[in-house]
């Protein structure tokens, strides 16, 4: 473990965007607010998630597409567009676009896998090939190569009055670099590393050994270490953190109960890997700012990181999240030896 964690170099926050199935643009609009609000708190990089056939936004890139005329510094990225629901080729084309459109400040963050009820949904999403389709690294690949340039046909010049091109158009110079994969396993954060891609690691992680009782930290941080010891860039590879942290420095009472209790639902499904696939949770943080700094410079992983993406509970209200985003930018963040502005 290192003697001292690196300071933290860019704060960032993720949200799921929910609405109301009766009121869809509201939700859709909160959220907006809530990247404009990050940017004029001085964060360095909003996130969305991605949900399907749910209540959470379906449509990330659109909503970045959004943020990015509403906003002129904040990063804006995904974590993650889950690539079993995407064509790579039509979704390198909306990247490029919105890149371009926000001026080079896209991070799109992708994973591999069938999608999330995948028997009940591909009669829908693949009527003709869902037997067919490989839902695994090969697609984060195909989308790479269009990303980076690589041609997509063996076609390109002049028919008639149309111009074509052999690669994905537009092309934005620097958005290769800016691709994040979201991984939970030794495999996955070798394979991103090697492919030069960025590391988002969650609250979630694979607890791939035979021990009993595994701990998520030490686990998480054999993630950093392979991904960065695969990485043509070493130690500099960029790695981003995504605990849920809940400040509660200028919360209200009632604000602070509904915190607590929030995290003591979820902390049974802590205490040990859940499921066939042995997935292990992070127990939220919540607590003051000097709290949750002191915990975290106690988590090793990230005293091996210098970038985060701090989850938003999924269910709260938009001022209990207008309250959280201020603490973490007012206090926690300089808890951590973060300054707005300090993140290039």
């Amino acid at each position: 473990m290192p003697p001292t964690p690196r300071p933290l170099r860019k704060l960032g926050f993720l949200t799921i965007g929910l609405f109301d199935e009766e009121d869809p643009r509201r939700g859709h609009e909160s959220t907006l607010e809530i990247i404009e609000l990050g940017e004029r708190l001085g964060f360095d990089s909003a996130w969305v998630r991605h949900r399907h056939l749910q209540y959470g936004i379906s449509s990330p890139v659109a909503v970045l597409a959004a943020a990015s005329q509403r906003t002129s510094r904040i990063e804006l990225g995904t974590a993650v567009i889950p690539l079993g629901w995407e064509n790579p080729l039509r979704l390198a084309e909306d990247l490029a676009t919105v890149d371009l459109l926000s001026g080079g400040r896209l991070n799109p963050g992708v994973s591999v896998g069938p999608p999330m009820r995948y028997d009940q949904v591909k009669g829908a999403l693949y009527p003709d090939t869902g037997d067919a389709e490989d839902f695994g690294h090969e697609r984060v690949r195909r989308l790479l190569d269009f990303v980076r340039g690589k041609p997509a046909t063996d076609f390109s010049g002049v028919e008639g009055f149309e111009v074509f091109s052999d690669r994905v158009q537009p092309q934005s110079p620097g958005l290769g670099r800016r691709l994040w994969y979201g991984g939970g396993s030794l495999g996955s954060a070798r394979w991103a590393g090697e492919h030069g891609m960025n590391f988002l690691t969650s609250s979630v992680v694979k607890a791939e050994g035979t021990e009993e009782d595994p701990d998520f930290a030490r686990i998480q941080l054999s993630h950093v270490r392979a991904f960065r010891a695969a990485h043509p860039d070493g130690e500099a590879a960029r790695v981003s953190q995504g605990l849920v942290v809940i400040p509660t420095d200028s919360a209200s009472p009632g604000q602070r109960a509904k915190y607590a209790e929030f995290a003591a639902r979820r902390l049974p499904r802590t205490a040990a890997p859940q499921g066939p696939a042995r997935m292990l949770f992070a127990p939220d943080l919540v607590g003051t700012s000097a709290e949750i700094a002191e915990r975290l410079h106690a988590h090793a992983a990230f005293r091996e990181i210098d970038e985060v993406a701090f989850a938003l509970p999924f269910t709260f209200a938009h001022e209990d999240y207008v309250q959280i985003l201020t603490d973490m930018a007012t206090k926690l963040g300089p808890a951590l030896g973060w300054r707005p502005g300090t993140g290039v």
